[in-house]
């Protein structure tokens, strides 16, 4: 088995409001699709967006949890340059998401920053000079 992520699947509140803040607000490329799920192409992999009491019912699990705090998990894009993380961590506050951590200089080299979509899943933005950003790359 080859080592990948082919989707990554977040079960959200109000499927029209996060469909509105990835695809208009984000600028991801969405993919045809029944009304009850969303897809977008990323870059390798593809993210869905599916009702969160559907994807529950979809596992076959209960969704007791709430999702008042941490998820547990963030989602990461990384970037060639400071420059492009400033731009995109100000293009999502645009959209709607809320700042949790404005990007800086990291204790790794890097520069990097969090935000939280409509439904306070978290993504880490981010320029790390010794990680592999994509197949445009070397």
């Amino acid at each position: 088995m080859k080592p990948r992520i082919s989707m990554i699947t977040l079960g959200v509140n109000d499927l029209v409001r996060s469909v509105r803040f990835y695809e208009q607000g984000l600028g991801l490329p969405r993919m045809p699709s029944p009304p009850e799920v969303a897809f977008f192409t990323l870059n390798g992999s593809w993210l869905g967006l599916f009702g969160r009491d559907a994807l529950a019912a979809d596992a076959g699990i209960k969704d007791g949890i709430g999702h008042k705090g941490f998820a547990g998990f963030s989602l990461a894009h990384n970037l060639h340059s400071p420059a492009e993380v400033d731009a995109l961590m100000a293009q999502a506050e645009r959209a709607g998401a809320k700042v949790t951590k404005a990007a800086r200089k990291t204790e790794w080299g890097g520069y990097a920053g969090y935000f939280a979509d409509p439904d306070g899943y978290l993504w880490e933005i981010a320029h790390n000079p010794h990680f592999w950003v994509g197949p445009e790359d070397p």
